[in-house]
C-alpha cells in the first residue's frame, strides 16, 4: 500500500467514510458526532449528533446521510439542519445496525451484526460463533423485511453496480455472501468470496463495479482454533482476560474483488502509520480509509 496521507478528524474512531460528489468527506466518531471534512482540506465541522455510536455512513440521492448507529438504529441525518430521524430505532427489531447500501430507487439494504451482543462485546460474538446476524431491506414506503439470517457477524453491505445482487460481509466467517436481486437467480444466495485472509468489515462499490473490502486484521490462529471446538471451549476463551483473548493485529489492508470473486486489488501496509481499517471508499482515483480506533482518515493514491 502506498504511504497514506492522513486527514485529522476531531474525534476518535472514524469507522466509515462517505464521499459527496463535491469531495466532502463524511464520517462518524465514537462520541456520536457526524463530521464533514471539506474537499479543500479545511478543518472538520460537526453537522449532527446521533447520541449513539455511528458506524456506516451513506449519502442518499437528495444529499441526506443514512447512518447506521450501533445504539440508535438506522438513521436519516440532514447535514444542513443537523436533524436526526430514526427510520428504524434500535431495539428488538434491530440490535447492532452496522453498514448499508442505497439502491437508485431508495431501497436500503443494511446489516444487523448480531442478535446476541451490543457493539461493545463484538469480540464475544466472534468467539461464540453462533451466527445471529442478518441482512435486512427497507423499501421506500418504510416496509422492512429480513433477506438473510444466520450470518456470522453481518457487517459491510454493497450493491453490484447494476444492482443485480447485494453482498454482505460475514466477519466471523471470513466471507462475502451474495443474494441475487434480479434475473433468473433472483432470491438465490451464494458465496462471492470465501476463506478471506482477514476479517472483512465495511464494503463499498468502486467506480468500475469492483467491491472494495476493508480488512480490519489478518486472521487469528487462536480464534480459528476456537471456532473448530465446542461451544464450551469458545465460552472459556471468551472468559479469559481481554489481554489473553484473540485480538486484532496491526495492519492497514484493503482488497477489491470483481463480480466473480476474483481479487483485482490487494493493498497492504505495515500498520505503522494507520491500522485497523474498517471503512473503504473509492473516489476520484483515491482510496479513503476509516478506522474504528484511529483519529484520522487515511487517503491512498490509486493512480
Amino acid at each position: 500500500m502506498p504511504a497514506p496521507r492522513l486527514l485529522p478528524v476531531d474525534g476518535a474512531g472514524p469507522e466509515d467514510v462517505a464521499i459527496h460528489p463535491d469531495g466532502t468527506v463524511y464520517t462518524g466518531v465514537e462520541d456520536g458526532r457526524i463530521l464533514a471534512l471539506p474537499a479543500d482540506g479545511g478543518a472538520p465541522r460537526r453537522v449532527a449528533e446521533t447520541g449513539g455510536r455511528p458506524l456506516g455512513v451513506e449519502i442518499a440521492a437528495d444529499g441526506a446521510l443514512l447512518v447506521c448507529d450501533a445504539y440508535r438504529g438506522l438513521l436519516r441525518v440532514d447535514p444542513r439542519s443537523g436533524r436526526v430521524e430514526a427510520l428504524i430505532p434500535a431495539g428488538d427489531a434491530l440490535t447492532v445496525c452496522n453498514n448499508a447500501a442505497i439502491a437508485t430507487d431508495g431501497t436500503v439494504y443494511f446489516s444487523d451484526s448480531t442478535r446476541r451482543f451490543p457493539l461493545a462485546y463484538w469480540r464475544a460474538d466472534l468467539l461464540e460463533h453462533s451466527g445471529t446476524g442478518r441482512l435486512l431491506r427497507r423499501t421506500p414506503d418504510g416496509a422492512v423485511d429480513v433477506l438473510l439470517d444466520g450470518l456470522h457477524f453481518a457487517n459491510g453491505v454493497a450493491l453490484a453496480a447494476d444492482e443485480s445482487y447485494v453482498v454482505v460481509a460475514e466477519t466471523g466467517a471470513y466471507r462475502l455472501s451474495r443474494l441475487w436481486l434480479t434475473g433468473s437467480r433472483a432470491g438465490q444466495r451464494d458465496t462471492l468470496v470465501d476463506n478471506l485472509p482477514g476479517f472483512p468489515d465495511n464494503l463499498s462499490t468502486g467506480s468500475d463495479g469492483r467491491i472494495w473490502i476493508a480488512i480490519g486484521s489478518p486472521r487469528n490462529r487462536l480464534l480459528d482454533w476456537a471456532h473448530a471446538r465446542t461451544p464450551l471451549i469458545r465460552r472459556t476463551v471468551w472468559a479469559l482476560p481481554e489481554r489473553l483473548q484473540p485480538g486484532p493485529e496491526r495492519t492497514a489492508w484493503a482488497m477489491a474483488v470483481d463480480g466473480t470473486g476474483r481479487v483485482v486489488a490487494d493493498l497492504q501496509g505495515t500498520g505503522d502509520r494507520y491500522h485497523f481499517v474498517t471503512g473503504v471508499r473509492e473516489h476520484g482515483g483515491l482510496l479513503y480509509l476509516g478506522s474504528l480506533v484511529e483519529r484520522t482518515i487515511a487517503v491512498v493514491d490509486l493512480l
